[in-house]
């Protein structure tokens, strides 16, 4: 089968919707089915005679192959076309099967040799030639850093991985379909075309967050050539859907490592690479750099991650800062909703960042001092705005900001204990619903009642991820 030999990698998101957005729900409950249906048979495998039959047995495959399709990405195992599940189809992906972990490709394909060579066929015009070379090199040593492979450019002769800027059909029975839609794919290690990686020449490629950044990509791609499949991990380079992260601070995930290293051994420096990790949301240690609203959702900020908690849904997504918002940095510290206003305020350091909606507002980042913060205070621990005021919280103290009259509130900074009884500790996160203040200090969280005045609850702060 042409899937099983063919890695067709596809990017999450078109060229501009690095933002979050609304599940949508809007279709018929027989449009769900037919979608799902589609995708199932395209990555789960399913027959069309399975579901074309009007058997039992018919039914009951189409709902295992759904239950597969939605374990893998971390949805609710329903069995169901739900509104998730149908958001989750509906965004641009690989073309092979879903496996799991750092699974290798199918009968584990693997170079017998160690040292590669790779040639650039041609080259897109919308970069320099420099540009997409030190990219290829760039997505190259990725996989050479954690690992024993070379790769040496050939600029003539055979190569082992030939690298094309080609479109729609060229030649090897998986045509491209344009601008926006399948980026790229790569084949299996192996003769003839195997290892090669094929670039859609219609896509806007970059060397930044614009379109689609060549070494990203590539280096997806590459991971295919050396026979790795896709990744549950959604921090791994080899997950099927695309994340743009910075590339220049770009450092290969622990899970591509595990991958890598699973089929050629390690690296044969005497200090092995260590790479990010996932944060696992039911780890009773986790703790919270920031926590907001937005619209009804909730968003709880770690590292380069945050989860994202839909109340109705009540299902948990977790994702990069930088796929939604590419100009937001990691580490966010705090942030809070003014719901009036549908802002959302995001705090770094000394700096502040505004969305309207999901999109960031142009002028920024700004100066905390805007808000009337002294010299001293460099950073925010966390940030809530409930009837017209915002509370700033640093250490043991919180400011009160009017939200009308743009200015601090005389009298502050007061301390955070007398004022929240039962809140003793240093604040890491905060955000209000309903009549309570919900703060999260360390690994637990503490509900504090506005109308009763102290704390009613608390547990562990991951109770939040639907950890139990």
């Amino acid at each position: 089968m042409l899937c099983m030999r063919t890695l067709l990698f596809l990017l999450l998101l078109r060229a501009q919707p690095a933002k979050a957005s609304p599940i949508p729900s809007e279709h018929s409950e027989e449009e769900n089915t037919k979608i799902a249906k589609n995708y199932l048979e395209k990555f789960y495998h399913l027959q069309i005679k399975d579901y074309r039959s009007p058997s039992w047995n018919s039914t009951r495959m189409f709902i295992e192959k759904l239950k597969e399709m939605q374990q893998f990405f971390g949805l609710n195992v329903t069995g169901k076309p739900s509104a998730e599940t149908i958001e989750m189809m509906k965004r641009p992906r690989c073309g092979v099967p879903d496996t799991g972990d750092y699974m290798m490709t199918p009968g584990n394909p693997k170079w017998k040799h160690t040292n590669l060579t790779y040639r650039i066929r041609n080259y897109t015009p919308q970069l320099f030639q420099a540009d997409v070379e030190t990219a290829i090199k760039r997505a190259f040593k990725v996989w050479s850093d954690p690992s024993p492979l070379t790769f040496t450019r050939a600029t003539e002769g055979e190569a082992d991985i030939n690298i094309a800027f080609v479109q729609r059909d060229h030649g090897d029975n998986s045509p491209f379909d344009g601008p926006n839609g399948i980026l790229a794919h790569a084949f299996q290690p192996g003769q003839g075309i195997g290892g090669d990686a094929h670039f859609d020449a219609e896509e806007t490629w970059s060397t930044s967050s614009k379109g689609y950044n060549l070494f990203l990509v590539a280096a997806h791609e590459f991971g295919h050539s050396l026979g790795l499949s896709h990744s549950t991990d959604p921090v791994a380079l080899m997950y099927p859907n695309y994340a743009f992260r910075e590339p220049r601070t770009y450092s290969l995930p622990q899970d591509d490592i595990n991958g890598i290293q699973a089929i050629y051994g390690p690296s044969n420096n005497p200090i092995q690479p260590t790479g990010p990790s996932t944060p696992s949301a039911c780890d009773p240690r986790l703790t919270f750099d920031a926590a907001t609203t937005l619209r009804g959702e909730t968003f709880f900020f770690k590292d380069k991650f945050f989860w994202r908690r839909h109340p109705q849904l009540r299902n948990v997504e977790l994702n990069f800062i930088s796929l939604f918002w590419p100009s937001l940095p990691d580490g966010i510290q705090a942030a809070y909703e003014d719901s009036e206003k549908d802002l959302v305020f995001i705090f770094k350091g000394n700096q502040y960042w505004v969305m309207s909606g999901y999109d960031i507002q142009q002028g920024y980042p700004r100066d905390i001092s805007n808000f009337g913060f002294p010299k001293t205070v460099q950073a925010l621990d966390a940030a809530v705005s409930y009837r017209g005021k915002t509370y700033f919280f640093v250490s043991n103290q919180f400011w009160r900001y009017d939200n009308q009259r743009q200015s601090m509130d005389p009298g502050y900074p007061k301390c955070t204990s007398i004022a929240f009884p039962g809140i003793r500790s240093r604040v890491d996160a905060v955000f209000q619903e309903n009549n309570f203040l919900l703060f999260f200090s360390g690994p637990r969280y503490y509900a504090f009642d506005l109308t009763a005045q102290r704390v009613t609850r608390s547990a562990r702060s991951n109770l939040w991820l639907n950890c139990r």
